[in-house]
């Protein structure tokens, strides 16, 4: 037996209580970064995770070498033009960040001569993290706009830069969102800004910029603390835009842009339940909306003075089967994004009312999207394609002749060969009967079960479609499958799939990945005691309530960033992830919500049982999942489980959420996650002996 290693973590019992229930938290007090104690703690829990890799460290480091060695030491993005310029990013040689650049619009085609508007290499220089939110190009093109975050708290400074002397002005917006949008006029910019303590975004500006005497105007307040908001201009130019949104309800605000100190008009009241967002086109505003029970959203139209929803016309039915995900316009066509039986589609219609038409793709699980057309007048629609055995492609389609271009696929450096791993779409049946869609991917010379990795997320709507993954042949290579489950949570077969995965229905996100994974043994997939299970943030929830709920299922799981402490958490509304999550999870202030909560919250489950061996990451700046979440999650589940597999904890010092920032530092993670799970199946890494 391995001699004893782990950190115990003092308990120091906290009494909690509401509605009558006592909870005791002995851990409670890792909940302050600024304490020396908990730093303290936390870095015993990396340097035991360190010692604990020691027989597979230089397995950890074969994985992580040979996922940079298949990144293109240089690469290049699609361009795409606007206003006159071609815009597209770069990346050199050995270098973490990208540079930004453009080239001049000469007849359809990009000059010779480059220009670098920001080389985010100088930027990070001196910071462990950097994270730039975008580039904010006035209609003139003379000046840019940039957010940054050097902490990773998705707070941003935006800074100001000159494009014609490259000067960056000491004018600065700091606690913004990071996205900002310019009026017709080039000097007036609009950005949005961030509660300091819950990191909603709350507030719309105005500033002219280069006016040191002139203060930072409010437009726009969100008082409801389920609401955040966001504010952009039309595609047509035309108009400026507040959106203000939960996620059941929405509320527009417009003005035009070039009237910029003009007072936003109110597009249509926020009413429970009525969910809508615009997009302008001629003299015409077309919305996309569930009104009139449209669960799965239809469009609408109305004339351009005339907003308020008793105006509004059907314009695109409502189809019960079919989830209406997104609207793209141009002059001449208008293409129509959308999801049917867990399949993205991608159908083009005419303005002219001659027959449309879809693009079609031949896989059996793919996903497709409509990429950057900002050229309102152009024929060409880009799009990207990708699936689990195809490399993410980038292309431009001629609405008209039907002519597809490939602009790009991404390069595996090396050589991959498609024919090397097969895609299959599967449909495991529930425990209450409905069928759940897997997606998988596996070496095309599998013969019998192998190990399986299964992933799932199963909130918020958010569909996890299949895509390409350099660093997953990491695993197939190894002999490993993959499979997606596409849990009822996420948006995957329509918004009811997603209702039928939240508030009071939370418990079919746990029950169908449990019986994706039993399918994935019934068919002969996967044998016995060579499952492996990992999700992030929410999914890491997931993670949680099955090894709760089926601790045997599973020979080592992996929980990134895991909202794991639902209750403490839901109930502390001074951080992020509380009063906007209510129509998520429910709001534990009331009774029913709050037991409901306590049923599936992983930490408060934990309990004296032989758990998996188990890797959980987590970042001391996240700002949507506590790091002490995480912590707390692991210091309980090593005191009272009752077998010795393989329990630790990842805190990665510096970063937050989403991990490193740079190219090639964030696969560190990713190399410790798949030696994590490739010495725990190969052996090297043994399931006894952690105390």
């Amino acid at each position: 037996m391995r001699k004893s290693l782990a950190p115990r973590a003092l308990r120091k019992d906290m009494r909690l209580e509401k509605h009558g229930d006592i909870r005791w938290d002995p851990y409670y007090w890792l909940n302050n970064r600024e304490d020396s104690e908990v730093i303290s703690y936390l870095e015993s829990e990396n340097a035991y995770r360190e010692e604990v890799f020691k027989p597979i460290a230089g397995m950890e480091k074969a994985l992580f070498d040979e996922m940079v060695a298949r990144i293109p030491p240089k690469d290049e993005s699609v361009p795409v033009c606007k206003n006159g310029y071609w815009y597209y990013s770069r990346f050199e040689e050995r270098r973490e960040y990208p540079l930004h650049c453009r080239k001049r619009d000469e007849n359809g085609e990009m000059a010779s001569a480059e220009e670098v508007l920001l080389d985010v290499n100088d930027l990070a220089r001196e910071h462990t993290y950097c994270s730039v939110s975008g580039l904010f190009v006035t209609p003139d093109c003379q000046k840019m706009a940039f957010g940054v975050d050097f902490v990773s708290r998705r707070l941003y400074t935006i800074y100001f830069k000159d494009l014609v002397t490259g000067v960056v002005s000491e004018e600065c917006i700091d606690s913004t969102s990071g996205a900002a949008v310019w009026a017709n006029d080039g000097e007036h910019i609009f950005y949005s800004t961030k509660d300091t303590q819950t990191l909603r975004v709350n507030q719309i500006w105005r500033k002219r910029i280069g006016q040191k005497n002139e203060n930072p105007v409010l437009v726009f307040e969100e008082s409801d603390e389920a609401f955040s908001c966001s504010v952009y201009k039309s595609k047509s130019k035309k108009y400026l835009l507040i959106s203000s949104g939960s996620s059941t309800s929405d509320e527009l605000w417009y003005w035009s842009a070039d009237c910029p100190t003009d007072m936003p008009q109110l597009f249509q009241k926020r009413e429970p339940g009525l969910e809508y967002s615009a997009s302008h086109f001629d003299s015409s505003w077309f919305i996309r909306t569930n009104k009139d029970g449209a669960t799965n959203f239809k469009i609408m139209r109305t004339p351009e003075e005339e907003t308020i929803q008793e105006n509004w016309r059907d314009f695109l039915a409502h189809r019960p089967s079919v989830f209406l995900e997104g609207m793209e316009l141009f002059r001449d066509f208008w293409v129509i994004e959308e999801r049917e039986n867990a399949l993205t589609k991608i159908h083009i219609h005419r303005w002219d009312g001659k027959q449309g038409h879809a693009l079609s793709f031949d896989a059996p699980c793919y996903t497709a999207f409509v990429g950057s057309n900002p050229d309102f007048d152009s024929s060409w629609l880009r799009f990207g394609y990708t699936s689990l055995v195809t490399p993410s492609s980038i292309y431009d389609y001629h609405m008209l002749t039907r002519e597809k271009r490939l602009r790009k696929q991404a390069e595996v450096v090396g050589g991959y060969d498609e024919k090397a791993y097969t895609t299959e779409r599967l449909w495991a049946t529930a425990v209450d009967g409905t069928q759940i869609p897997l997606s998988i991917v596996y070496p095309a010379e599998r013969k019998g079960p192998i190990p399986f990795l299964v992933y799932g997320y199963g909130s918020y709507g958010i569909s996890i479609d299949p895509s390409f993954s350099s660093t997953r042949l990491s695993l197939l290579q190894r002999g490993f499958g993959y499979c997606i489950a596409h849990i009822r949570g996420g948006q995957d077969l329509g918004r009811t799939w997603y209702d039928q995965g939240k508030m009071e229905h939370k418990m079919n996100s746990f029950t169908d990945f449990l019986d994706c994974t039993d399918a994935l043994l019934r068919l002969g997939w996967a044998s016995p005691g060579h499952l492996y299970a990992m999700g992030g943030s929410a999914g890491g929830l997931l993670m949680g309530a099955i090894i709760n709920k089926r601790p045997e299922l599973f020979r080592g799981v992996v929980a990134a960033v895991p909202f794991v402490d639902v209750v403490t958490t839901m109930l502390d509304e001074t951080i992020p992830l509380t009063t906007g999550e209510y129509e998520e999870w429910g709001n534990p202030n009331e009774a029913d919500a709050y037991f409901r909560m306590k049923s599936y919250s992983p930490y408060d489950q934990t309990e004296a049982k032989a758990y998996p061996a188990l890797l959980v990451t987590t970042g001391l700046h996240d700002s949507q999942v506590q790091y002490w979440e995480p912590a707390k999650w692991v210091a309980k589940m090593r005191h009272v489980r009752t077998q010795s597999t393989p329990l630790l904890l990842h805190c990665n010092m510096e970063t937050g959420h989403g991990g490193a920032s740079g190219r090639f530092e964030a696969y560190k993670e990713v190399a410790m996650e798949y030696a994590f799970l490739l010495g725990l199946e190969s052996g090297d890494l043994p399931l006894e002996g952690f105390y």
